[in-house]
C-alpha cells in the first residue's frame, strides 16, 4: 500500500535519473523539464496527448511510448520493454538529454 506520494522532484533531481516515463500531466511535464530530465510519453486523456506532442515533437525532450491513435489498445509489458529500450539506446538520446538540460536551466 502506498501511504503517500513519491517524492517526484527528489527522484527527478537525482543524478542517476536518466529519463521519466510519464502520463504527461502538466505538473509532471514542468517538473521533468525544470529538472532537465527527458520523458517517455504515455498520455492517457484530457490535456495529456497535447502535452506529449509538445514534449516529443516541438521541444524534442522525449519520445512517445505508444501512439495516441492506439490509445484503446492494451499496453503490454513487451511494449513497455521495447519503448524503454528504445528510449535508453536511441541515437537521439543524447540530443534529447541536452535539450532537456538546456530547458531545465532556462526554467
Amino acid at each position: 500500500m502506498v501511504v503517500r506520494d513519491a517524492p517526484q522532484l527528489e527522484i527527478l533531481w537525482h543524478a542517476s535519473t536518466s529519463g521519466f516515463m510519464s502520463h504527461c500531466g502538466w505538473n509532471s511535464c514542468t517538473e521533468s523539464i525544470s529538472m532537465g530530465v527527458r520523458i517517455a510519453a504515455w498520455p492517457m486523456h484530457s490535456d495529456q496527448p497535447r502535452n506529449a506532442v509538445l514534449l516529443t515533437e516541438l521541444l524534442k525532450v522525449g519520445m512517445p511510448t505508444k501512439e495516441w491513435a492506439n490509445r484503446n489498445e492494451l499496453l503490454r509489458s513487451s511494449m513497455i520493454r521495447m519503448a524503454v529500450r528504445k528510449f535508453m539506446t536511441s541515437s537521439e538520446r543524447d540530443e534529447m538529454r541536452k535539450r532537456a538540460e538546456i530547458l531545465g536551466c532556462a526554467a
